[in-house]
């Protein structure tokens, strides 16, 4: 099997235990391709803990789960120094945290403080932990997936814009449909009884990260001609200069994308296209992904927050403004 059959097929069987959630389990693999960051937002029990957790059970990789709380501290998800006494002389060692897995899990990171949530920063960027002066490199595959609950606001911590700019997507969750939903029931059930029953489980096939790093190498290769290239920059220049498109659009938005949003949008697209069977970037393929990239790096105006714009209408409008030249 080639290197994208193995991602395929790792969907497919995410795809079995993620019922009626399809884009979501698509991000998950587009973020997984190009070695990027993905922030979850959803209703509870939309199976945003579900997937990164399938995809750690059809995946060989260790898979760290943080729930994250107002009393949370920097050292529970990085480690810390310990100090040990052996044979009358100590000495501190560290100990590693939960962030050195291959697929951390953060689980509504928005109920930690900003001081918890810097923990990450480093983490997600430079893929290093530094602690007493020393640095310690993080594994080769390694993920994050923050979730967070776009109603219960209380009592949370909104992310600064300099973290939400170190996720590459942010993927919207919604309810799945009525047969979805019928599907979902029954898999629950067949999972319970599978559970109580006294044959022993079948061993999962794990697919090797290996395949991952050679995809990843494969959409290094994937083209994009000029023209696609202008069209991406001529979208993130529209949501920093929206009056040279649309005056009405320019009252609506208060900062623009910064560079890792081109960078995110180029990424992205390059596995979007690789997934989709071709070695080429079209415009269509940018159109697929740009709200996922963009919608998290855009601060709309209070004119927007008044009128209820979303910044999905936002980049939908940016879309139909700017043409391909």
């Amino acid at each position: 099997m080639t290197a994208r059959d193995d991602i395929l097929d790792l969907g497919q069987r995410i795809g079995q235990s993620i019922i009626g959630q399809d884009t979501m389990v698509e991000r998950l693999l587009l973020g997984l391709l190009s070695n990027g960051h993905l922030l979850v937002e959803g209703l509870p029990g939309l199976a945003k803990t579900r997937a990164i957790k399938s995809l750690a059970k059809n995946l060989d990789s260790e898979l760290s789960r943080v729930q994250f709380t107002p009393d949370l501290l920097p050292a529970d998800i990085t480690g810390s120094e310990i100090y040990f006494s052996e044979g009358g002389k100590g000495e501190f060692k560290f100990q590693h945290g939960p962030i050195f897995a291959n697929l951390i899990l953060a689980d509504e990171i928005n109920r930690a403080p900003a001081k918890v949530q810097s923990a990450l920063l480093e983490a997600m960027e430079e893929r290093q932990v530094t602690v007493g002066g020393k640095s310690y490199p993080l594994p080769p595959l390694f993920m994050v997936m923050a979730t967070q609950n776009p109603i219960e606001q209380e009592g949370t911590y909104p992310l600064p814009e300099a973290q939400l700019d170190r996720f590459l997507m942010h993927v919207e969750v919604g309810y799945p449909d009525e047969a979805s939903e019928v599907a979902i029931m029954r898999l629950n059930r067949d999972e319970e009884n599978e559970a109580h029953g006294d044959s022993k489980p079948a061993t999962q096939h794990k697919l090797n990260p290996q395949s991952v790093f050679d995809a990843r190498k494969e959409i290094g290769s994937v083209t994009v001609s000029d023209p696609v290239e202008k069209y991406m920059v001529a979208l993130v220049f529209a949501t920093r200069y929206p009056d040279r498109y649309d005056k009405d659009l320019a009252k609506l938005l208060q900062v623009g994308v910064s560079p890792r949003g081109v960078i995110g949008l180029d990424k992205v697209s390059r596995s979007y296209a690789w997934l989709k069977g071709r070695d080429y970037v079209t415009p269509d393929d940018v159109k697929a992904i740009v709200n996922d990239v963009f919608r998290h790096r855009l601060i709309l105006s209070y004119e927007a927050h008044a009128s209820n714009t979303t910044p999905d209408k936002v980049i939908d409008r940016i879309t139909e403004l700017v043409a391909v030249s």
